[in-house]
């Protein structure tokens, strides 16, 4: 008996600057190379209008699975605050303090990463919870943004609703241009084992994806302001060859190809009656 493919959400991330981090502190904020599921969750309670203390187990219940269109490359931000301000107005310390004159400014650097574009595919057999979300990212309570309030998106973020996800995954547009020497590999990051991905590709896959590469603590628990938790979850990686086919470049081309696609395999959302 075949096992029927699970609803979910296509998702577009890219913009001019994105950030995902993982071992973040208040002096040195890192990114991961791909959209974080802390992140993404986070995004998503953005767009239903949820507190931060609410809870996200039927959010961190979504499974996720990353295609890397673009990786971008990651930039380095050397940041100051509170530099030159006069003594009642310092950056505040963790006992209600200012700051004293002599370290008053305070450095932090903080990566981005510049030009990178992901398709993501959320998949759950939960459909209420596919069409909450799908109506939040299209209408959304708070701002969406790729991780930092400073990076917006550079355009929708929803995609569409969809019978079986990872087929599309697979098989839409890809926002980069055809690699010049013999064929590129593109990357899929996920929660789950990725041998089910639906490859049709001539050329050998690195790896089956089927054993995870490792731990990232990207997990969220609470996005509670004083009380953040993450837990960590297993990582599964696969690269693999797509078909020449699917690279489309970008600008103008590549968004009509996209919307193409999407006029012909995906159903119609439904109007809203706001």
């Amino acid at each position: 008996m075949t096992e029927t493919p699970a609803r979910g959400l296509l998702l577009r991330l890219a913009g001019p600057l994105q950030s995902w981090g993982t071992h973040s502190n208040y002096m040195r904020r890192d990114t991961a190379r791909f959209p974080t599921r802390s992140g993404v969750v986070g995004m998503l309670a953005a767009g239903l209008g949820r507190e931060r203390e609410a809870p996200l187990d039927d959010l961190t219940a979504l499974s996720m699975t990353v295609r890397v269109d673009r990786p971008g490359v990651v930039l380095s931000d050397f940041h100051t605050v509170g530099g030159g301000l006069p003594a009642d107005e310092k950056v505040i310390t963790v006992d209600g303090k200012r700051r004293s004159e002599a370290k008053g400014t305070l450095v932090s650097k903080r990566q981005y990463l510049a030009d990178a574009a992901f398709t993501l595919a959320l998949t759950s057999a939960d459909e209420e919870l596919l069409h909450l979300c799908a109506a939040a990212l299209r209408d959304p309570h708070w701002p969406l943004f790729l991780g930092r309030r400073s990076c917006p998106p550079e355009g929708p973020v929803l995609l569409g609703t969809v019978k079986d996800p990872l087929h599309h995954l697979v098989r839409m547009p890809l926002s980069a241009k055809r690699p010049r020497n013999g064929p590129g590999r593109i990357e899929f990051y996920g929660d789950r084992p990725l041998g089910v991905l639906p490859v049709n590709s001539v050329a050998p896959d690195r790896g089956d994806g089927d054993h995870h590469s490792g731990d990232v603590t990207d997990e969220p628990m609470s996005f509670a302001p004083l009380e953040r938790q993450y837990r960590p979850r297993p990582l599964y990686r696969r690269s693999v060859h797509l078909p020449d086919a699917t690279y489309d470049g970008f600008g103008a081309g590549y968004l009509e190809k996209l919307q193409r696609y999407i006029g012909t395999h995906f159903a119609k959302p439904e109007r809203s009656n706001r």
